[in-house]
């Protein structure tokens, strides 16, 4: 008797791909639409918030038909999320802040890494949690900690690494977009040195233009184009991690799992900056792609809280907490002292 399905083996895998995928996806983008939804209303970060949600539903990363989906969101999104992050960026940044305030922010990242690298072993770290940390805190918060992350060897405790670093720097953040304006103004910075420290010093993008605004329309412009700057670091950092760990860190790996020279996502952020600073893309391209980006990203840490167990995040413990407002409080502690000793506010 023949087969009455002779095509079911030899059907376009894509179709069935979607299918496997589709159900963890939907749970992640759900609760991105929700989260940003509260964000809305509530003014509080759509990033934490998906991540937060996701914890509390991870009972449902442990299904096995949404299990494929929420794997795929936690990478394969995730780089494509970064990768389009690169399209916010433009050369233009450069010329306008002038060579004195990019120097101080290009030190600024590196001493920051630097510092939590050299420190960590204090806390009991090794170089994983360190660097993802650090360059959480010196470049662009939960972005830059999700794709650290992206690049770094994959161990049993990655995904709870990662979850403690961004619910952390999110809350730092949050708490520095209160405190530095005020401390700015009680130091005696003016509009725009205080737009630089606001800039170069808070971790995540939405509370640099909430506290760079809260001061005055001057602050907020320039603290957006400093924060700007340190989104420019993603790459090189990224790059250069990717290549010591694939000639280092991967002598350790087993064969067959060495780190590729560059990752595919990195190339895509600066192919993306480079087009974005030939001045061709249109700006509403510009705008479509940074949402996508945005959107892509909340869906993904969703996706990353939903594989998380609560009690793995607090397994990460006090020393993690200490590292990090460590390299915190260095951060501005370093950018503070050199705008008060440095005619950088007035660089062009």
């Amino acid at each position: 008797m023949t087969d009455p399905h002779p095509a079911s083996g030899t059907a376009s895998p894509f179709p069935n791909r979607i299918k496997v995928l589709l159900p963890g996806v939907l749970i992640a983008a759900i609760i991105a639409l929700a989260s940003q939804f509260i964000a809305e209303h509530y003014g509080a970060p759509t990033m934490l918030l998906a991540l937060l949600f996701g914890i509390s539903l991870n009972f449902l990363g442990s299904e096995a038909k949404s299990r494929p989906g929420i794997d795929f969101g936690s990478r394969q999104l995730l780089r494509l999320g970064v990768a389009l992050l690169g399209v916010r960026i433009s050369g233009e940044v450069l010329t306008l802040l002038g060579w004195k305030v990019v120097l101080l922010v290009v030190l600024a990242v590196v001493a920051t890494i630097g510092f939590g690298l050299a420190v960590s072993r204090l806390f009991g770290f090794r170089y994983r949690f360190a660097f993802l940390s650090a360059g959480a805190v010196a470049i662009c918060g939960a972005s830059a900690a999700m794709a650290i992350a992206a690049i770094l060897p994959r161990d049993a405790r990655s995904e709870e690494r990662l979850i403690f670093t961004v619910v952390s720097v999110t809350l730092l953040s949050t708490l520095a977009m209160i405190v530095y304006p005020v401390l700015s103004v009680a130091i005696g910075f003016d509009d725009k040195t205080t737009g630089i420290f606001i800039g170069a010093t808070v971790h995540d993008v939405a509370q640099v233009v909430g506290a760079g605004f809260s001061v005055s329309e001057e602050t907020g412009n320039v603290a957006t184009l400093v924060k700007l700057l340190r989104v420019i670091m993603l790459a090189p950092v990224v790059v250069v991690a990717a290549l010591v760990i694939r000639t280092v860190a991967s002598a350790q790996e087993a064969e067959g799992k060495r780190p590729p020279l560059v990752p595919i996502f990195v190339i895509g952020f600066v192919a993306l900056a480079a087009l974005r600073s030939t001045g061709l893309v249109p700006e509403i391209i510009v705008e479509i792609a940074s949402e996508a980006s945005r959107w892509l990203l909340v869906v993904a840490i969703a996706s990353v809280g939903l594989k998380t167990q609560p009690k793995d995040i607090l397994n990460v413990g006090l020393p993690a907490v200490a590292l990090l407002v460590a390299e915190t409080a260095f951060l501005a502690a370093l950018v503070g002292i050199a705008l008060g000793f440095l005619p950088l506010a007035g660089a062009g």
